[in-house]
């Protein structure tokens, strides 16, 4: 049994998996790649997505709905097969992604099974409240907070991707038990540096004028309005800004861009394939961002190993990556922004600077890094200690409100 012995058997639980791409699901992604590579094993516990066939191995599905309004599909929590399977493989840790659904049903396998239970907060879940509209905002983050206070509390260690959300935890929960600070990595050899010009010819871009990009989800959160009203404000002739993704603020934005006067000079691009992005990135000059919901900057970091310089926003997660050698943060001011695209659009030499800042975030390195992460939740629960402890008054309004929801 010693071929064994240094092996870990992680169980990873996911809403959103491949061929859906997310934020979640490239973690995801880039976490088994690298466990993988360091000779460990990643089971991957995810929804049904459609007629696919995985190529990676060791991934298992729960059965999952497709619904008209739905973006991605909705799981159904129970399958007997995947228990089966589960028990098995034989775990020795089980990580949640989400704390719902598959999230819920790794903290199940913890209790039934007795193993440690992990939880990456890839999300800053309360900033999303707006879309619970009618329901009073307020109301809703209250909600949410005690919601994951909750969940935490039988979880026996946390992973955050970065430092800002790491003390954004602190100062919202009395943790007790152990947190990690483990950004996603990023696959330095997907995203390589190459040469513009030929970059630029694939995509059918003119090798002038100067290109500004963007890649987010067109939400609210992501704040792609101050950025077009940066742009508008740039002193830079025929610049061009193109915007990479997809979401329901896509007409309002397009709207916004034609009343700046933009609409020769923005393009949005739609959703770009994960293998396609790096091309996107070289072919342009700058990558501005002006989200302030980011939990770590993943597309920041892209873009940096990519060897473009950074302006953006100083928001959490994108402060915990950049490097002033690359990049400028300014307030979440169109005026501000606006003069860092300049800055940025008129430097020289960043491409190399950018590149080595993406290196400290390489895949294997945080691979090693989860993989310490988990050997501290074995102990945890070896010493049943969670993450947090739940006062009297939590549990009475984390009670209370689901008298009131009727869950």
């Amino acid at each position: 049994m010693d071929e064994w012995q240094d092996r870990l058997r992680v169980a990873m639980f996911t809403n959103v998996y491949l061929p859906v791409t997310n934020g979640v699901v490239v973690s995801v992604e880039s976490f088994r790649q690298a466990l993988t590579r360091l000779g460990h094993h990643a089971y991957v516990m995810a929804p049904a997505c459609g007629e696919i066939e995985d190529r990676a191995p060791y991934v298992f599905r729960y059965p999952a709905l497709e619904l008209p309004l739905q973006k991605y599909p909705l799981t159904l929590p129970v399958s007997p097969y995947v228990d089966q399977v589960l028990r098995n493989l034989k775990p020795q840790v089980l990580h949640a992604n989400h704390p719902a659904l598959l999230g819920r049903v790794a903290e199940r396998k913890s209790e039934e099974l007795d193993l440690p239970l992990v939880f990456t907060y890839h999300t800053r879940y309360a900033d999303y409240s707006h879309y619970a509209h009618p329901l009073p905002e307020e109301s809703v983050k209250e909600f949410i907070q005690t919601w994951l206070g909750e969940f935490m509390a039988r979880c026996h260690h946390l992973v955050v991707p970065s430092q800002s959300i790491k003390n954004l935890l602190l100062e919202t929960y009395e943790l007790s038990g152990p947190i990690s600070v483990v950004p996603t990595g990023v696959d330095l050899e997907h995203f390589a540096p190459r040469d513009r010009a030929e970059a630029r010819a694939q995509l059918g871009w003119p090798l002038q004028p100067k290109v500004f990009l963007s890649v987010g989800r067109l939400a609210k959160e992501k704040n792609f309005e101050l950025l077009l009203q940066a742009f508008a404000r740039l002193q830079e002739p025929g610049a061009r800004l193109v915007i990479l993704g997809s979401g329901d603020e896509k007409s309002a934005l397009e709207k916004l861009a034609h009343q700046l006067g933009l609409r020769e000079r923005c393009q949005f691009a739609g959703s770009v394939a994960h293998k396609d992005l790096p091309t996107y990135l070289a072919a342009a000059d700058v990558f501005a961002f002006a989200s302030l919901t980011e939990t770590q900057g993943l597309a920041t970091l892209e873009a940096l190993a990519v060897g473009l310089p950074v302006a953006a926003v100083d928001a959490s997660g994108t402060r915990d990556i950049v490097s002033p050698d690359c990049s400028l943060l300014t307030p979440a001011e169109p005026a501000a922004l606006a003069r860092a695209m300049g800055e940025m659009a008129g430097r020289q030499g960043m491409a190399s600077l950018a590149r080595a800042q993406a290196a400290r975030f390489g895949q294997l390195e945080q691979g090693r890094r989860l993989v310490e992460a988990y050997e501290q939740a074995i102990e945890s629960h070896r010493h049943q200690q969670h993450v947090l402890q739940l006062s009297s008054e939590s549990r009475s309004r984390w009670q209370t409100f689901l008298q009131f929801f009727r869950l």
